[in-house]
């Protein structure tokens, strides 16, 4: 070969036949691998709640939104405090008139036992003071009762936190009036998250509770081990079981609602395989470069099953066990193109 067919061999992209250096390949083999159970899955919140009003009242400040996150403690909602300040206010009068009459019940009650003890009074009214004492003892602790009762429902129009978390919705306007129920906020705890899937009663058997499923992120591409939890109930009308699996870190981007796959290990099989880097994708069509003999390079198209992580990828086929495809695609098609044709 002369420097000039060198040069242009060079200036197309791939190198005279003598220089080119031998191709990487892999075999066609079967390999044992998992048999795995695929099936749909939901990412929930483990820690999941509604906040509700529990006073009646116009909202007056609403401080977060949905998809803001928020501490334990601080405040969400702001209800007019008006009416229930006024409920305070009179049953704090209301505590401090029978803390009154207490005072002076008791002190009628002393003065009469002691007269008492010196006869000039009779027993009827010793009797008649101790029960008037007891009495304003009993409406104190009433009034004293409805004061703290009074407080705690003013505590309820500032709506906090119980625990921090990303708001998912929020459920009243700025003005709205509210009633005790009324959702106000609903939020989870993002670093607690679970997959749940919905399980044939036919496949339970075959799940292994020893065995970690794996759970796919389709759209983060992301793939993390959990342990399988089958709760103890089915469904009658779709005879399927829920399978409940904690994830064991938080997966960033993922939130209740979304989407997941759950493979499960269900046993072991025997399958063909060939790594994941030797497909090539051309629009529809999906195949390898084959090396045959004397490193005669062939690209064939082939129908592929799931993919398997370091065990490759399953062949349906279009190979046959012992054949060797190219790890390196493009190397291979750069050598394809100066391939001689055959006759």
């Amino acid at each position: 070969m002369t420097i000039r067919s060198v040069l242009l061999c060079v200036a197309l992209g791939f190198a005279p036949a003598h220089a080119a250096q031998p191709l990487a390949t892999a075999a066609v083999e079967y390999r044992e691998v998992d048999e795995v159970y695929t099936v749909d899955g939901t990412v929930e919140a483990v820690k999941q709640s509604t906040v509700a009003a529990q006073i009646s009242g116009r909202v007056v400040e609403i401080r977060f939104d949905a998809g803001d996150r928020v501490k334990q403690g601080e405040t969400i909602v702001r209800i007019d405090a008006r009416e229930v300040s006024d409920a305070l206010a009179s049953a704090e009068a209301q505590r401090a008139q029978a803390q009154a009459t207490l005072i002076n019940a008791k002190a009628t009650y002393e003065r009469t036992r002691e007269l008492f003890g010196q006869k000039f009074v009779s027993q009827a009214a010793l009797d008649k003071a101790l029960a008037d004492y007891r009495a304003a003892q009993g409406q104190f602790e009433a009034a004293a009762a409805g004061a703290s009762r009074a407080a705690t429902i003013k505590g309820y129009a500032v709506v906090a936190a119980p625990y921090s978390g990303v708001v998912a919705a929020r459920h009243v306007e700025l003005g709205e009036t509210v009633n005790p129920g009324t959702p106000l906020m609903t939020g989870f705890a993002p670093q607690d998250l679970r997959v749940v899937a919905d399980i044939p009663q036919f496949k339970l058997g075959a799940i292994r509770r020893d065995a970690p499923a794996r759970v796919e992120f389709v759209q983060m591409k992301q793939w993390v081990e959990a342990s399988p939890s089958v709760l103890p109930t089915a469904d009658a009308r779709t005879h399927t079981t829920r399978v409940r699996l904690a994830l064991p870190r938080y997966v960033e981007g993922t939130y209740p609602g979304m989407y997941a796959r759950v493979h499960f290990t269900v046993g072991r099989t025997k399958k063909l395989r060939i790594p994941a880097v030797a497909v090539v994708r051309r629009t529809e069509v999906t195949g390898v470069y084959v090396v045959g003999e004397n490193d005669a390079l062939q690209f064939r198209q082939v129908r592929l099953g799931a993919a398997a992580g370091d065990a490759g990828v399953e062949v349906l086929a279009g190979l046959k066990p012992g054949e060797r495809v190219a790890l390196d695609p493009v190397a291979a098609a750069i050598r394809l193109r100066g391939q001689p044709a055959k006759p």
